[in-house]
């Protein structure tokens, strides 16, 4: 496995600057955003798809540095009620993959979206229950508008042969692991996981049977790390839908952490050790959202814990058992 950093955070200096700064930490490959949220600091679509000149430039910037690309990144809404949003959206998406194609990137992450609860609703609607009746009906609309829209994009990576890894992510609708092989049964292995375990803890999921339920299914495309604490006093009185404000750290349940500030080295090498049971071996793409840390102070602390928790070598025979 190698460590990977999803470079966001670094925006603020070019990939020129970035990629020896993280080569130097140990980094071995990049997941830089190409629209959507992440937005395209380190890599502009419109500056390198169907350009084979910047391509070639940018394949032997990475090579200076050993450094690849793990998955390209583009975190939107490609099923929104609104057209607009949503053909921009789909056009990032459809560009990203084509781009990875170009690229020989594996991946494309991105979230599953969020459509409305009827024709006639003109904001996204998270159902988090099946009562009132009408909540229930609302999200049967649209699992069906997402296998309709994933179904054709599913098509559309496959001709390109690159996987769409879709981060489990509260307020769309795929958000926990069993939705994610919904999503997947019903369009095709294109569709898997972005495993981003962040969003799981403080829905109470268990981060090693959770990859264990989808790499039987073979569903694990790429990987994020980045941890998160939940803070008890606050989550006993107000439970963990907490909409407080990310900045007003000591009132909230709950806060995404750098890599070991949430949880403990013993806990990610558990994850390393199930994610290699259940053949994943690429990428520990290292998302930084810590509010309590600077940008680079977290992304050098979860490198420092993940390089002695990520293995480097592939197992041999198990000799003992013969």
């Amino acid at each position: 496995m190698e460590i990977g950093v999803h470079t966001p955070p670094l925006a603020d200096e070019s990939l020129e600057e970035a990629l020896p700064y993280l080569d130097n930490l140990g980094v071995g490959a990049i997941e830089p955003g190409v629209g959507g949220h992440p937005g395209q600091a380190h890599l502009t679509r419109s500056a390198y798809l169907d350009d084979e000149r910047a391509q070639a430039e940018l394949n032997d910037l990475l090579a200076e540095y050993d450094m690849r690309i793990s998955a390209l990144a583009t975190h939107n809404n490609p099923v929104h009620p609104d057209d607009e949003r949503a053909a921009q959206a789909d056009t990032e998406l459809r560009e990203a993959i084509r781009l990875a194609a170009q690229l020989e990137v594996d991946a494309v992450t991105c979230f599953s979206g969020l459509p409305a609860g009827s024709p006639t609703d003109e904001t996204p609607n998270w159902i988090t229950a099946p009562w009132p009746p009408q909540h229930a009906e609302a999200l049967e609309y649209q699992w069906e508008q997402a296998i309709e829209y994933w179904g054709e994009l599913a098509a559309y990576a496959a001709d390109h042969e690159v996987d769409i890894a879709i981060e489990m992510h509260p307020n769309m609708l795929v958000y926990e692991p069993h939705g994610l092989a919904r999503l997947r049964e019903a369009t095709g292995e294109r569709i898997g996981a972005n495993f981003d375990p962040s969003h799981l803890y403080w829905q109470g999921i268990s981060i090693t049977d959770a990859i264990r339920y989808l790499g039987e299914r073979d569903a694990i495309h790429h990987v994020h790390a980045k941890d998160t604490q939940i803070y008890d006093a606050q989550a006993r009185e107000k439970g963990v839908l907490d909409t407080t404000p990310y900045d007003d750290e000591p009132n909230r349940s709950w806060l995404f952490r750098s890599v070991g500030y949430g949880h403990g080295e013993a806990h990610w090498k558990d994850i390393v050790s199930t994610l290699r049971m259940v053949g994943y071996d690429g990428a520990l793409s290292i998302e930084h959202e810590d509010s309590l840390t600077s940008s680079r102070e977290g992304l050098e602390k979860a490198i420092d814990l993940l390089r002695r928790a990520r293995f480097e070598t592939q197992p041999g025979e198990a000799y003992w058992s013969e």
